[in-house]
């Protein structure tokens, strides 16, 4: 009888130890699967386009006494290394410090007040093709046109709102549509409250060509830049609204 329990004791361990073997297998295969399909991690990058129109040195170190590496041209396209999050530098009143970026094989500094992630306008971009671009990236950018005066003198404002709180930026695109002289540089927000700066080099036709700096406690408020000629009057105007900066023209015929 002891025998006989001994044996249905033996016959029922190795029963347990064989389905335990099979069910092994299939609990790791069930994890390879599992792992095999989650999806490849992907190294993110960040590029940025360099806004000086005169082109942005790119440095060994961060600093700008450092040796110059190469100068990076208006409207290129360049990738970040690693970012700066504090504004360690001013210049002319555009805060910034110093991204690490690639360029053309080379890897060095440059000032981040000149660099932004909204694309600069080309050379004779128009305001409508330039925001309808700018919307594939930046979906609040926007352009309003409005139609009005007199049968004598027929007006039309065109205002366009870029995704931006940077004063420096906004200026130069302004400055890039719709044709302010580079005579005048982007105005430093230091200064008297108002302030008429006319141009030393003076349009060929033009009566008046001046900009017009309005400050609030060396913060600035609003830039204008007035042109008119014997038929037609301009009146450009850069400002912020509701976190975004506001571009307006304002065109008379005369």
């Amino acid at each position: 009888m002891k025998t006989k329990a001994l044996a249905i004791a033996a016959l029922t361990a190795i029963t347990l130890f064989t389905s335990c073997e099979e069910k092994l297998p299939q609990q790791t295969e069930i994890a390879l699967t599992q792992t095999s399909n989650q999806p490849p991690v992907e190294k993110k990058t960040t590029s940025f386009y360099v806004t000086a129109a005169s082109g942005l040195s790119l440095r060994e170190y961060n600093n700008l006494k450092s040796q110059k590496l190469a100068v990076m041209p208006y409207g290129t396209k360049v990738e970040v290394v690693s970012l700066e999050a504090n504004n360690t530098m001013n210049i002319r009143g555009v805060k910034g410090g110093m991204h690490q970026v690639l360029y053309n094989n080379k890897t060095g500094f440059a000032f981040s007040g000149y660099l932004s992630d909204l694309f600069p306008p080309e050379p004779g971009a128009n305001p409508k093709m330039y925001i309808a671009d700018l919307k594939n990236t930046h979906p609040t950018a926007s352009i309003t046109e409005l139609v009005g005066g007199t049968a004598s003198e027929p007006s039309s404002t065109e205002t366009l709102l870029i995704p931006t709180t940077k004063w420096h930026e906004a200026y130069l695109i302004a400055q890039k549509l719709y044709g302010i002289p580079r005579d005048f540089a982007m105005p430093d927000p230091q200064g008297r409250d108002a302030q008429v700066i006319s141009n030393p080099n003076m349009p060929l036709g033009a009566l008046v060509s001046e900009l017009h700096v309005t400050r609030l406690d060396n913060v600035l408020v609003e830039i204008v830049y007035n042109y008119t000629t014997s038929n037609s009057k301009q009146r450009l105007s850069v400002s912020k609204q509701e976190g975004m900066m506001r571009i307006q023209q304002q065109y008379t015929i005369q």
